[in-house]
């Protein structure tokens, strides 16, 4: 692979750029009218402009970025994690335009888009779900009230193409459950263009538990353990940790085995993530996410493994470079998403960064593209940056969280660095294993 182009922008722009520069692989970044000030655009070997602010005008637009791939004769394209990432078509594209597409095959990447096809799946594979309706709803409400007792309340009614935390509603009587299916479908249908709804048991205290998996085009899987993304504000994900707290030993290698099965079973290629919910000592597979996630770091800080490395030479035609005997999980892992935003209202804070400095040490890691004089943009997510850290043990691994993120500095915007450590000094967090309701609670915001 000779020259690769990075169809995103910010942290992971340039967190995929430093990987291709390790081994020897041009890039090309492709960036809007608002980001011809992006650090990875001012260090990539070329850079094309790709359209306006707007995403749907620039990071959204297939054949402005099949366009500049082009133009610049690249190999491969890499989409990072949002945008494109998990668009199948856009995947199909790449490929039909003569280009290596870093990820998962179209087909598959179309199959595990969709949450009823995925469960089905993932209960041919032997990996647990969530009991439901193991399919979706139809319109018939004698036969949807019937699934829902079998089930028992409280239960989930969820869009099939939905993510992100939106398409879904909580039903937890007989009184609610047809209206609630009627607004689920019309939600999933104006916001996905998919108005396929299904059902399943909802889980009142669980935890978020993922394992990272890697494969190749040759039948190799392997997994690289698990990570708890537990602590989340409206299904979004604000501190992980790796590996997750009380998981023992067996669990590991038992979810991990069934994941790494279902990886065969799929004929999946690069880097993927299986999502749980955890609740008394059982796992419930929810969805899989086909492409590198925002918290990979935490994992990569306790395998050694470089996963977008994975990514890359997995999409060049390579076998992994390891086996599962090959991974050993070394301490434990933080990482905080640094958003721009106001931490007490959570509303967006985009402008000038006057000044940042960013904290270090050993075990210190920071996933960044601000910079002093950086302008954040007001058009995009918030997210500015990633601290991560790792320890020899979890409590180590939070003392040090704790001194980094007292060392974080930036003035001329605001950010949730106050919200972070508030979390970090929280005497259950520091116990381990807060459920994904914990800290709407402790804001008051549920």
């Amino acid at each position: 692979m000779e020259k690769v182009l990075i169809a995103n922008r910010g942290e992971i722009a340039l967190r995929i750029m430093r990987s291709c520069r390790d081994m020897g692989i041009g890039t090309v970044a492709v960036y809007s009218t608002a980001d011809r000030d992006l650090k990875h655009v001012r260090l990539a070997d070329e850079a094309v402009c790709i359209g306006p602010a707007p995403s749907k005008d620039s990071y959204l637009n297939i054949p402005a970025i099949i366009s500049a791939a082009e133009i610049t004769d690249v190999t491969a394209i890499h989409p990072g994690y949002g945008f494109l990432s998990e668009n199948a078509d856009f995947a199909e594209r790449v490929e039909t335009s003569g280009f290596k597409f870093i990820g998962p095959s179209p087909s598959v990447i179309r199959m595990m888009g969709d949450k009823v096809s995925a469960i089905r799946e993932m209960r041919a594979a032997g990996v647990p779900c969530v009991p439901g309706s193991n399919g979706p709803l139809d319109d018939d409400p004698a036969r949807n009230m019937q699934i829902a007792n079998e089930i028992g309340y409280p239960i989930i009614i969820k869009a099939a193409g939905g993510g992100g935390g939106r398409g879904m509603r909580v039903v937890r009587s007989n009184e609610e459950l047809i209206e609630s299916i009627k607004l689920t479908q019309a939600e999933a249908g104006a916001a996905f263009n998919n108005e396929i709804v299904y059902m399943e048991k909802f889980l009142e205290k669980p935890r978020h538990v993922e394992f990272q998996v890697l494969a190749d085009e040759f039948g190799n899987a392997i997994h690289l353990g698990e990570r708890d993304c537990s602590m989340q504000r409206r299904h979004q994900k604000v501190v992980e940790e790796a590996p997750a707290p009380g998981i023992t030993e067996e669990q590991r290698a038992t979810i991990g085995a069934r994941c790494v099965a279902a990886c065969k079973r799929l004929g999946y290629r690069g880097a993927g993530t299986f999502e749980f919910l955890y609740e008394n000592g059982e796992f419930y597979f929810i969805e899989m996410n086909t492409r590198v996630q925002v918290e990979h770091p935490v994992t990569e800080m306790i395998t050694g493994v470089d996963i977008v490395k994975e990514q890359i030479r997995v999409a060049n035609g390579n076998r992994l470079s390891l086996t599962q005997e090959d991974v050993h999980i070394k301490g434990h892992a933080f990482e905080c998403r640094i958003n721009a935003e106001d931490p007490d209202t959570f509303m967006p804070s985009p402008g000038l960064v006057e000044q940042f400095h960013a904290p270090g040490g050993l075990g210190v890691r920071v996933d960044s593209h601000i910079y002093n004089g950086y302008r954040v943009p007001p058009y995009y997510d918030s997210m500015i940056g990633k601290l991560i850290v790792h320890g020899n043990t979890r409590a180590s691994a939070l003392a040090r969280m704790q001194g980094a993120l007292s060392e974080a500095f930036i003035v001329g915007i605001k950010t949730n660095i106050p919200l972070l450590a508030k979390i970090c000094d929280d005497e259950n967090f520091a116990d381990g294993g807060t459920d994904i309701h914990y800290l709407e609670k402790k804001l008051g915001l549920s």
